[in-house]
């Protein structure tokens, strides 16, 4: 009985969880991030305010709490206003907690950003990154529309290596 209820209130908690998620992407997408409506958001992110249209976030991709993603370099001038460069993020990534994406980087499809990582340059699709600044700690990732991994398991940790 005690795990049906658990089950039952896992449910409940999903179904309302959409609900946020879909009123966050839509507010989002008014302010002008270009963001898939499949994207789950969750609370305290750092959404660069000054060039919202430089956000752009594919499908299927979770952005975890704390996440700072800038679009604009206010240090580098152009016509004494900031540099305004466009941040890709592409399908089924998973951005951990507290992690900074910089202003111009592209991040390739499949790809974990670890919680803290300060994401400084392009990184390539199917890969995981860590660290300050991010690095590559393991290729060949294989993600599912859900951004979870589908090639680790807990009983034989990472398969196809």
């Amino acid at each position: 009985m005690r795990k049906e209820k658990l089950f039952l209130k896992f449910k409940i908690r999903s179904f309302i969880a959409g609900k946020i998620q879909f009123v966050r992407v839509k507010l989002a997408r008014l302010k002008g991030y270009d963001i898939h409506p499949s994207v789950i958001l969750e609370r305290h992110l750092h959404l660069d305010r000054l060039y919202p249209q430089g956000v752009h976030i594919g499908e299927n991709c979770l952005i975890a709490s704390g996440v700072t993603i800038l679009s604009h370099d206010h240090c580098k001038r152009v016509d004494n206003l900031p540099l305004l460069a466009d941040v890709y993020i592409g399908r089924n990534c998973f951005i951990a907690v507290g992690a900074m994406i910089m202003p111009g980087v592209r991040i390739g499809d499949e790809v974990v950003v670890g919680a803290g990582a300060v994401v400084a340059k392009d990184v390539p699709s199917n890969v995981i990154v860590a660290g300050n600044p991010a690095r590559i700690i393991r290729e060949k990732v294989k993600m599912n529309e859900k951004a979870e991994l589908i090639n680790w398991s807990k009983e034989s940790g990472w398969i196809n290596q």
